[in-house]
Parts: structure tokens; sequence; C-alpha cells
């Protein structure tokens, strides 16, 4: 059975291989055949990259390698920004010790829980911690929690702890752990403000970055959906309606559009959840709970919020907006397309926002332009990108040469000049343009002669 599986290549413990197996993991994703190896070594890491690539495994995998069963002490250490996502982490290292359920000793240590009850379970330390950095902290500064055996620490979703203002606490920890240290810090992006903390704690770090195979993923398809002066959220469900799919993440860009939204979506009759910072923790963890048991077909979540939260079964994403950061959009839709399996994104955009679409098709996304008409989703006449963007370079060079023309002889000019300014534009904008075409026959000619 070994045989088939590659992750034998990294000499892991035999019941690890088999775990992997049974659960269809046979061939290290790109990030893990980068990392594994150099964590193996020793080696500090930084790891980009997001969603569904593998990364969890990447640092769980060496870290249980390089564990003593042996001696009942904290050896490693990782933190999550959110409970959801530590426990998911603390699921993903049990299915992973299956086979040997008893080999080492974890605990996951997150806020919303018995505080006592985590205290005393410090008693017989676990030989690894997955947790928050506030509940972590929290235990050693009561002294239940002794760091100072400490050799792996992992740091997920570093950008989003930064957002989330717990880098400080993630410091806190770091200046607690011993000087003889292997660091792992993965995140979806590097921000500045995230470099000193790295430069701090990191000693020739090993970087990885997930492919573009991995980043854009091949099987899914993008779709692009102009609002057209139509009610967004109304659109939205119009949208839902038609792609019927299996589950379906909708993601606004803020909490306030989550709760407006779903109001839509129930008064639609859809089976809809929703998922934002603002929920309280009990109705949160519910929320959880019955998403991971697929009581939604539809799930409308903020960016935060969703963060690290795997959900299975994703057939469709749509973007109720698009996201500020542009980094944000390829977290969403690698939340379907998961496995090998095939999704599709639908993005829904107004006329003014041509410019982040560009700059998506610039890194590597490839847009179908459609609509909803009379229930079902149906290709569309596609947009005229390069001739609106030239003419709005034209327009934007003309207008800034006149703009400063009319400056200089502001107080001599006499009544109507803005009538006259307004015409006068229009005709620089339509030679400029001219010229234009003209230079790029020029360069065509050119280049056909070559």
């Amino acid at each position: 059975m070994y045989r088939l599986n590659s992750f034998q290549q990294f000499k892991l413990l035999p019941f690890i291989v088999d775990a992997l197996t049974e659960k269809r993991i046979t061939k290290p994703t790109d990030i893990q055949a980068r990392i594994i190896p150099a964590a193996q070594n020793g080696r500090d890491i930084i790891g980009k990259s997001q969603t569904g690539t593998g990364k969890t495994l990447a640092f769980l995998l060496p870290i249980v390698e390089a564990i003593n069963p042996e001696e009942a002490s904290v050896q490693a250490i990782v933190v999550a920004p959110t409970r959801e996502l530590a426990w998911q982490i603390h699921e993903e290292l049990k299915s992973i010790l299956i086979k040997n359920p008893d080999y080492i000793k974890s605990s996951l240590i997150v806020g919303g829980t018995d505080r006592e009850r985590q205290i005393d379970k410090m008693k017989n330390p676990p030989q690894l911690i997955i947790g928050t950095p506030g509940r972590i902290l929290d235990l050693m500064k009561a002294q239940a929690l002794f760091p100072h055996k400490v050799t792996h620490f992992v740091v997920d979703e570093a950008d989003q702890m930064l957002d989330m203002g717990f880098l400080p606490e993630v410091d806190r920890i770091a200046q607690s752990l011993p000087e003889k240290l292997q660091t792992m810090v993965f995140s979806a992006t590097i921000p500045e403000k995230l470099e000193p903390f790295l430069k701090k704690y990191l000693h020739d770090p090993r970087f990885a970055e997930a492919s573009v195979e991995h980043r854009v993923a091949p099987k899914i398809k993008h779709h692009v959906i102009p609002v057209r002066h139509r009610d967004r959220k109304e659109l939205t469900v119009e949208i839902a309606k038609a792609i019927n799919p299996f589950v379906c993440l909708v993601f606004t860009n803020t909490k306030q559009e989550a709760d407006e939204l779903e109001t839509s979506f129930r008064e639609a009759g859809l089976n809809v959840g929703t998922l934002h910072g603002d929920m309280q923790a009990r109705r949160r963890k519910q929320a959880i709970k019955d998403i991971n048991d697929a009581k939604y077909q539809y799930v409308i979540a903020t960016d935060l919020a969703a963060r690290g939260i795997d959900i299975s079964g994703v057939s469709h994403v749509i973007n109720h907006g698009i996201p500020k950061d542009l980094d944000f959009y390829t977290h969403r839709v690698g939340r379907t397309g998961r496995a090998g399996a095939s999704g599709e994104a639908y993005t829904l955009y107004e006329d003014h926002e041509n410019g982040p679409i560009n700059r998506l098709e610039e890194r590597g996304f490839e847009f179908t332009h459609v609509d909803v008409r009379n229930g079902s989703i149906q290709p569309i006449k596609t947009r005229r990108r390069r001739q609106t963007d030239r003419k709005m370079k034209v327009s934007h060079t003309a207008h800034s040469r006149m703009a400063g023309e009319i400056k200089k002889a502001k107080k001599k000019v006499k009544p109507g000049y803005k009538k006259k300014f307004k015409y006068k534009l229009k005709e620089t904008a339509s030679r400029e343009h001219m010229q234009q075409q003209r230079s790029d026959r020029r360069a065509a000619r050119k280049k056909n002669k070559r």
C-alpha cells in the first residue's frame, strides 16, 4: 500500500503514511514538497500560501516526526488567530495520528472554554499545544504552561493575526521561548507591518510560496456579472437561485452586508447560514457546527470570519463585492475546486470596478462575462477592456494638460470659459486618441516586417 504513496520520500513514520493513504493523500502538494524537507532539516520557514494548498500538513508532519514521545513536556506550540482554525488544525493532527492516537499527547488551548480545566490539564503536560495566542499567553502567565523545552513554534495565518491585533501577544509568547528554536510562519500575504516580526524571530529562513498552479486553480471557472444599476442584494439572490449549488459560499466585504444579505436570502426561501466577527461566541460556534454538518446550502461570510475554516463540498463561490485587497480574491475562490474537483466563482462588479478586474486578469485569472436572464446564467458580450483603458488614459492626459493651462490663465478668462474648456478638452482627447491609433498601426507594421 505504501508503495503508491510518495510521502514515503520524507521517511515519515509508517502509521502516518498509512493514515495519509487512507485519507487518499498520496502526493505532496507544491507547498508540502518545498517545506517538509527544509523543516526536517531544522530550517526556519516562511510559507506564503492560501487555504487549500496543504500548508497545515506541511508543518504538522515534520513536527510530529521531531517530537520525542517519551518526554512529558511541551515541545511544540502552534498558534492560530481564531478558535475555529485552531480546532481545525487539531482535528487534522488527530486524523494523521488515527492509526496510533496515543503516540503523542496534544491539547487544544483556546478561549471560550473552561480555563481552570485547561490549567488542570497542564499538570500532565502535552507534547504539542495548538491554540489561540490569548489563552496560551494566559496559561503562561498563570505558570500552568511551561515553555522552556519548546523546540518548534508555528504561527499560522500571520497576516490575520496582524489584522486582528494579536501579533503583540504572539510576540510575547515568542519572547518566552528558548533561543534554540525552529520557527515557522505561514501567511496568505506578507504585509510590510509583519516584516519586523519575521526579522526578529526567523534566522536564515527558507521562503516557500505556493506555485501559480496552486494559487490559480485550473479547474475553477471564473465569471463576472455587471450590476448595471440593479439592486446588488437582489442580483446576488438571483445568481444564488440560478446556479443551484451543492454548497455555495457568498462573500461580503462588511459584517453589515452579511446580515442584510442573509435577510434577503431568507426572504427568498433559501437555506442560509452566516458567519462574521460580531457574532457571539456561542452562536458562532453553533454556526460553525451547522456549516460543518452541511445544514446550509448557502453560507454568507466575511473574509476574516471565514479565514481558515475548511467547509467541505463547496461547489460555488459568489463575491457579493470585489475585495479591497485583491489577495483575498484568491483566498475566496480557493474554497471551491479543492482536491482536484471543479468549481465556479461569480463576481459582481460596477462599471467603475473594471480596474480591479483588469489587475486580477494580470494575475492569471481568466473571466467569462455572464448575466442572469430568465432564471439562468447566460453569456454576454465581453467588456471592451483595452479601448476603455486607452480612452481613460488619453482623457486623463489631456485633462491634466488643459487643467494646467486653465489654471495659469484663470484670472483672465471671459465668461463661458468652462464650456470652452470642456470643448477643447474633448477636442484634445480625440486628437491624442487618433495619434495613439496611428502609432499603434506603425508599430504593428514594423512587427510584421520583422
